[in-house]
């Protein structure tokens, strides 16, 4: 098979396999594609190193889920790209190279784990999804509404990621986590709340699952995950860090009545920026990822 981009060795790639679990490229249903743009960050920098990190940290997650009692790489099989060349000085441009990658994975039957870089990785990454999933829904998990339409000048920033999403018509999106949001950024809300369902970080304790899961039901979900989303205390290695946060559980029962509620067909984690000799913040991150992948796509 030609393919349009290099695989790593499965020892180098996501979860550091071993030659006799791996599964080439073929047999994969999962492929990791290491995306680490750096272009717009606004506060703290490192979110190009977020994906090598990731896939470091992953050779550490122990394979057997003690919630799904099995090891669940087994049913689905993944993958991992090496990083494509990509221009880090302009956003749009290297955005339309993820979606080519996105969408020859999407024509192979894949599930694209897209692991940023910053936020605003999501527009480019979702364009196939939107285009072979006319109901898709977007899962956002963030402290950051995102809403701004641009941001010091780019029109792509992280901090428009997902006003760059809801650019397209049709999508609709359940927000989780949001705890910080402009005045600029009200009007849009306001105006999109048919297609909008917020739940703010200030409500945490009193989140109801039926609720925020309503509107994936019967549906193919896209989860783009910005990491600022965890309390800043469990997650400090973002540029972006904000307290009063979710925290891993709250994740996990999300991502797991998620997952039974709909159907999970990509994803991206983003906004990773690790902390020299503190390794603790990639670790979270790598074994997010094999979460999305076990309750997403485990048998």
């Amino acid at each position: 098979m030609s393919l349009p981009f290099v695989v790593m060795p499965p020892g180098d790639g996501f979860l550091g396999l071993p030659e006799e679990d791996a599964v080439n490229y073929a047999e994969a249903k999962a492929v990791i594609v290491p995306f680490g743009l750096e272009a717009s960050v606004s506060y703290g920098g490192g979110t190009a190193a977020g994906p090598a990190a990731m896939i470091k940290a992953s050779h550490q997650v122990e394979l057997f889920d003690e919630d799904l009692w099995r090891e669940p790489f087994r049913d689905f099989g993944v993958v991992t790209l090496a990083e494509p060349d990509f221009p880090s000085n302009n956003i749009a441009a290297a955005l339309d190279i993820l979606e080519g990658l996105n969408r020859q994975l999407l024509a192979e039957d894949k599930f694209p784990l897209v692991f940023g870089g910053e936020h605003s990785i999501t527009p480019g990454a979702i364009r196939p999804f939107l285009d072979k999933y006319p109901d898709l829904i977007l899962l956002h998990f963030d402290a950051h509404a995102d809403l701004r339409d641009g941001h010091e000048g780019e029109h792509y920033s992280h901090a428009a990621a997902m006003r760059r999403v809801l650019d397209h018509p049709t999508v609709p999106v359940v927000s989780v986590g949001i705890r910080n949001i402009s005045a600029e950024e009200i009007p849009f809300l306001e105006a999109n709340r048919h297609r909008m369902a917020v739940h703010w970080g200030k409500d945490r304790e009193s989140w109801d699952m039926e609720e925020i899961t309503a509107p994936l039901k019967g549906r193919p979900i896209y989860v783009t995950f910005d990491l600022d989303g965890f309390d800043s205390s469990l997650m400090p290695a973002t540029g972006t860090p904000e307290p009063g946060g979710f925290f891993w559980n709250d994740a996990m029962a999300i991502l797991k009545a998620a997952g039974q509620a709909g159907t999970f067909v990509g994803a991206d984690i983003n906004e990773l920026a690790p902390i020299k000799d503190f390794p603790a913040p990639d670790f979270l991150a790598a074994k997010l990822a094999y979460k999305i992948l076990s309750y997403g796509l485990a048998d």
